[in-house]
């Protein structure tokens, strides 16, 4: 999603820094499915992301598998380590928006969502979620970002209404943080 969703911002005009948050695998994570090694795997030459990615970006896309209807603790944990760049303001006035991905389609995708958004809102963060701006929102069914159900073995690919909603999420990001630094 994280990939596709770069490709969006660069192909709308954006200079883009695609990152991932450091993880440290739990033991449940220790014993995943050959699909989420695979995933690892392929993010492996991803760089790790900083406090300067986040000061530096006009936009930023956070995306998060939904962990009991919340963020994965190592993006929270990411975030919570930028007290000192939001004690200076420095993640004010910056386009935010989410991405997730669970097991079920029920399985808690809006609600860590929005669980993301309540940190932005303390940021100062202006939240550009997709809303139902594109009849394509009404296909996948999330006004609140970008969702997709990975299925019981975490393996099930992308569809066209995720690829679809990810390209409109991107470009409209883009289109508002382009409007906000152009003022």
């Amino acid at each position: 999603m994280a990939q596709r969703a770069a490709e969006a911002g660069e192909a709308a005009g954006a200079e883009v820094r695609l990152r991932e948050v450091a993880r440290q695998a739990t033991a449940g994570e220790r014993e995943a499915s050959q699909a989420q090694a695979d995933s690892a795997a392929a993010s492996a030459d991803v760089p790790a992301v900083t406090a300067d990615d986040v000061v530096w970006a006009d936009a930023v896309l956070f995306g998060s598998p939904t962990r009991y209807g919340n963020i994965a603790g190592q993006l929270k944990t990411f975030i919570d380590s930028l007290g000192p760049q939001w004690g200076q303001g420095l993640l004010a006035d910056k386009v935010y928006a989410g991405f997730t991905a669970s097991q079920t389609a029920h399985g808690g995708q809006e609600s860590t969502l929005l669980a993301l958004y309540n940190t932005i809102h303390h940021f100062g963060g202006i939240i550009v979620s997709p809303g139902y701006t594109d009849p394509l929102k009404f296909v996948d069914g999330n006004p609140y970002g970008v969702s997709h159900v990975t299925g019981a073995n975490n393996d099930a690919p992308l569809g066209q209404a995720e690829l679809d909603a990810l390209d409109h999420l991107a470009r409209r990001v883009v289109t508002v943080a382009g409007k906000l630094t152009a003022s």
